[in-house]
């Protein structure tokens, strides 16, 4: 199957966990950002990115416990830049709150602090 046609299909498929964060993070609902769910990346497809954070969350389920496989692909999809979180599904399911403000964190976490406000006669006013 084509990547694309397999990236539809997972959207066709998505687990609780996938549905519950994907209604949290679709249509700019996490502080106005925009995630993409089930993208193509390099030969991967991860369940949800941010591209501007270059972030990307993972909702894992058993399968995906201490697997080689995830540790290579995360280590790749670092090395294009990305940050990966991944959450298992029962935290996304019971502790939604808490991963939400996880991936808030991480998307305000390289963002530059604002300009702090010089003091009277240092920039440049008299």
């Amino acid at each position: 199957m084509h990547q694309r046609d397999f990236s539809k299909t997972l959207r066709q498929n998505m687990t609780d966990a996938e549905q519950l964060l994907w209604r949290q993070l679709r249509a700019h609902r996490l502080d106005g950002q925009k995630f993409r769910r089930q993208q193509a990346i390099g030969p991967y497809i991860v369940d949800f990115v941010h591209f501007g954070a270059r972030l990307i969350v993972e909702a894992d389920g058993g399968q995906h416990a201490d697997s080689p496989h995830d540790r290579a692909r995360d280590a790749w999809l670092r090395g294009q830049g990305f940050a990966v979180l991944r959450f298992w599904n029962d935290d996304i399911l019971l502790r939604t709150d808490a991963v939400l403000e996880a991936i808030w964190n991480a998307l305000h976490a390289g963002a530059p602090s604002p300009p702090a406000h010089l003091p009277q006669g240092e920039r440049g006013d008299e």
